[in-house]
């Protein structure tokens, strides 16, 4: 170490969809309670393609032309009109909005799995479908690419600061989280809207189908969650909690499921060492792999053993929303910010702990934990 504290990054600001409806209230009542609302109708994310035989769990009347306006929608993906939503949500979370010149160093930072798997498929299904293949909607193409939901949000807003989109897998809100730490930390910029995005629609719900990686029952869900992340200073506002660490890893499946929980156990011990949090501080987690077949053991293991013994609470966010990929950290942490209290009445249970951690695990190995710190109790 070398003696210089780096500034702390804070959360200020959240906006989360999920299967429980829009909001951090609503998705912790839904995981403490282990039931979703009911009206989770999929016919809309369909798209008049046939449903594979697993349940779909998408967000309940969902409607961005309320939150975007109607100018532009109809060449949006599900994608971009989820992860802009939960970004205007996020937004209008802030005590004071973003003025004209903090918008030069503002930028966005999203997970994402592949962007749209309806749209590119749809898209490349017209080039055989029509008389000539050329004859594809031009006005369709951006929306295929995989930073099209990030760059929807830089251009509303006129945000000209960092933009990037990262494609992780399982770990691609905290490796999204991650990268925004580390650019908010050595001044890349000074505010940041960070989370990710996972869509429904036939053609994925049919790839984790057909995939085997869904055991018998378990739903498929989407969402997204984005957080404003700030660059903390001495007498700066009020913040929700703050983001302590950040840490990514991975070991080849080739070296078994003990490997990955040790690969887990070290990237949470590296998580802890670098908040400078313990154990013992931790009092909540929110974990990433109930809803896939052995992973749920391989992350209690290494959580486990990186924890020494002690056994916070934990809340398993997949066992209500259904898979939901990528923008499955970023859901996990919205989770924890609601058992907080953040966006509940003040009545709610609250951890014990000063901190909570956040762990994942992708069945290709990759491995991800984040530790973040509660505010100190007003005086």
């Amino acid at each position: 170490m070398n003696g210089t504290a780096a500034p702390a990054v804070r959360i200020t600001g959240y906006g989360v969809l999920s299967a429980a409806g829009i909001g951090g209230k609503a998705l912790y009542e839904a995981v403490r309670s282990g039931e979703l609302p009911l009206g989770d109708d999929a016919a809309e994310v369909l798209g008049g393609q046939p449903a594979p035989p697993v349940r779909l769990l998408p967000v309940p009347d969902f409607n961005p032309r309320e939150h975007l306006g109607r100018k532009g929608l109809s060449v949006l993906s599900r994608t971009s009109t989820l992860g802009m939503t939960a970004s205007e949500l996020a937004l209008d979370a802030l005590p004071e909005l973003t003025g004209e010149s903090e918008r030069a160093d503002t930028g966005v930072v999203l997970g994402s799995s592949t962007g749209s798997a309806r749209a590119f498929s749809e898209f490349f299904r017209d080039t055989y479908e029509l008389e000539r293949p050329y004859l594809v909607s031009p006005a369709l193409f951006p929306g295929l690419l995989l930073n099209h939901c990030a760059s929807q949000v830089a251009m509303r807003h006129s945000f000209t600061g960092l933009n990037a989109s990262l494609a992780g897998g399982h770990v691609s809100a905290l490796s999204a989280l991650r990268y925004a730490r580390n650019a908010l930390t050595t001044g890349r910029a000074s505010r940041l809207l960070t989370g990710a995005v996972e869509e429904l629609s036939a053609q994925s719900a049919w790839a984790w189908y057909r995939s085997g990686d869904l055991p018998e029952g378990a739903p498929v869900g989407e969402g997204s969650a984005v957080f404003v992340l700030e660059r903390g200073t001495e007498g700066a506002a009020a913040h929700l909690a703050e983001l302590a660490a950040c840490e990514v890893s991975f070991s080849p499946l080739s070296e078994g499921p003990l490997a990955v929980s040790a690969a887990l156990a070290r990237c949470i011990g590296d998580a802890l060492s670098a908040s400078g949090c313990t154990p013992a501080d931790i009092g909540v987690v929110s974990c990433g792999s109930s809803s896939r077949p052995g992973w749920a053991a391989v992350e209690s293991r290494g959580r486990g053993r990186a924890l020494a013994g002690y056994d916070p609470e934990v809340l398993r966010v997949q066992d209500v929303l259904g898979e939901t990929h990528s923008a499955s950290g970023a859901l996990q942490l919205a989770a924890l910010l609601g058992y907080w209290g953040a966006d509940g009445p003040r009545g709610e249970p609250r951890a014990s702990g000063s901190c909570g951690l956040i762990t994942s695990v992708g069945h290709d190995g990759s491995v991800a934990a984040a530790v973040v710190r509660r505010p100190a109790p007003s005086a």
